[in-house]
């Protein structure tokens, strides 16, 4: 998806005459769509396909249980498709006039960046979702493995008391 939007950047992408083609109807008709909306299917599909390897990563490589294997994959999502809209914002800028907008990509909507990341967070969001009930529906402890995430491991301090102790340990 990325390299066909690349190619022809993805406000440009002829999705719908491809679609005209084969069905002989407009996909932007059939769905009320006045955008070439490419881009945002792109960042939806980024979080819905980014979401599960990146809870894998999580519970193989940190061994987060529970809670925190569901939370933690649309966190990193979210936080990467926002640093993405920031590299976008800062080549648009630098590259400036129909060049810049052209790599933005925001075909005159101002909430571009806002619908990019809320989509690709839907995506995550979905992903995480069928993923916490099909593991609800199949895997017995669940309940119990969700509550034992959520409970306090460690009790003792661990910011700027712990840095102290540490400090005082070194002396």
């Amino acid at each position: 998806m990325h390299e066909i939007g690349a190619h022809y950047t993805y406000a440009e992408v002829p999705y719908d005459a491809w679609f005209q083609r084969v069905t002989g109807g407009s996909l932007n008709a059939w769905l009320g769509w006045e955008r070439n909306n490419f881009d945002r299917v792109v960042h939806f599909c980024y979080g819905l396909l980014l979401a599960y390897p990146v809870r894998e990563v999580f519970l193989r490589v940190a061994s987060v249980r529970g809670f925190w294997g569901y939370f933690l994959p649309p966190d990193f999502t979210m936080s990467t498709s926002m640093i993405f809209e920031l590299f976008e914002w800062g080549a648009a800028a630098l590259f400036g006039g129909e060049l810049g907008m052209a790599y933005l990509g925001a075909q005159g909507d101002i909430w571009d960046a806002h619908k990019d990341m809320a989509l690709a967070s839907l995506g995550a969001l979905t992903a995480m979702t069928a993923t916490g009930l099909l593991n609800s529906y199949l895997q017995r402890d669940f309940a119990r493995e969700w509550g034992q995430s959520l409970q306090v491991a460690r009790a003792e301090p661990l910011g700027e008391d712990e840095i102290a102790r540490l400090w005082r340990d070194r002396q």
